[in-house]
């Protein structure tokens, strides 16, 4: 496969059948997961990044050579850096300091102005909080506005879930050879699963959807929020409502713990060679907790949603 742009390689990532961690696991059916850290800029969020910026350009709001600027947790920015880097388009990355470093210096690298937000009081390094994020998002308007920026607003631009409408879901779907019974993935900004979803209910109806949020922070299912922070970084933010999921069908909640989705991307790491971070690992655990449940002898499928080369600095590789 050859190429004459970098963003021309965003998407049609491969996708591996887990049947080995299944075997281990002693569960009944089968996980396919789509590898998108292979995506250029290690992460799932390529897809949106290109999907927004072209939308933007088509409908005129954002102009040539206009800035762009983003809240990101670091996958989003990252794919940012290099859309607009090939567009045209400086680009200025809003982030927590509870995000990896590795993140900031990996998006400065592609060419961001990177921007770092202190974390609110009591807060964790590494472990992001919707306080946390409340703080970016005031800085990013501040930002915008100073700037005469365009924002990319990943929570609400409609390029985000249609990006993933228009790949993700009907990459899934023929993949796995028209078998998929079920898709679940970690709620962040809401925009994958929305957009993967709806792509795979309009091939396949009865395929169901489930949600993943951190244990003690699942507000989208009415939960409690009892740990807001945890360190399953991208996601889990602790909001009741999220934008990209209105009118989005859900067939069910799942909630898994920060250590379990650690233990789960150890797992994949050394039994099955995926170098991923937390998120995918909150993937498969939910995946696998389906196939012990209401989705026993089916055929989920889930995203590898970034690197685990992002969490180097973090206790994932402890």
């Amino acid at each position: 496969m050859t190429a004459s742009s970098i963003l021309d390689l965003i998407g049609n990532t491969p996708s591996l059948w887990l049947d080995r961690l299944t075997t281990e696991k002693r569960v009944e059916g089968r996980i396919l997961a789509k590898l998108d850290y292979l995506n250029p800029g290690l992460s799932k969020k390529d897809r949106a990044a290109l999907g927004i910026i072209r939308a933007a350009r088509a409908d005129g709001s954002l102009r040539p050579g206009q800035t762009v600027v983003e809240l990101t947790s670091g996958n989003m920015g990252t794919g940012l850096a290099i859309v607009c880097g090939q567009l045209g388009h400086p680009f200025i990355a809003m982030m927590s300091r509870g995000n990896s470093p590795e993140r900031a210096r990996m998006m400065k690298a592609l060419g961001a102005e990177v921007i770092l937000v202190d974390q609110a009081p009591g807060s964790q390094p590494g472990q992001v909080s919707g306080e946390d994020l409340a703080l970016v998002e005031t800085r990013a308007q501040e930002v915008t506005e100073a700037r005469s920026a365009f924002r990319a607003d990943q929570f609400n631009h409609p390029g985000n879930a249609e990006a993933h409408r228009q790949t993700t879901g009907p990459e899934l779907w023929r993949d796995s050879d028209e078998t998929l019974t079920a898709f679940v993935d970690f709620a962040g900004s809401g925009g994958t699963y929305a957009g993967t979803i709806t792509a795979l209910k309009d091939l396949n109806p009865n395929l169901r959807g489930y949600l993943c949020e951190p244990e003690g922070a699942a507000a989208l299912s009415g939960g409690k929020i009892s740990h807001p922070a945890h360190p399953i970084q991208g996601g889990g933010y602790a909001m009741h409502e999220l934008q990209q999921l209105i009118d989005t069908p859900v067939d069910g909640y799942l909630t898994v713990s920060g250590s379990t989705a650690r233990d789960t991307a150890r797992t994949l790491a050394q039994s099955l060679g995926i170098f991923a971070g937390f998120s995918a690992g909150a993937n498969v655990a939910a995946a696998l907790d389906l196939l012990r449940g209401p989705e026993k002898g089916g055929t989920i499928g889930v995203i590898i949603c970034d690197s685990g080369l992002k969490y180097l600095s973090t206790d994932l590789w402890d």
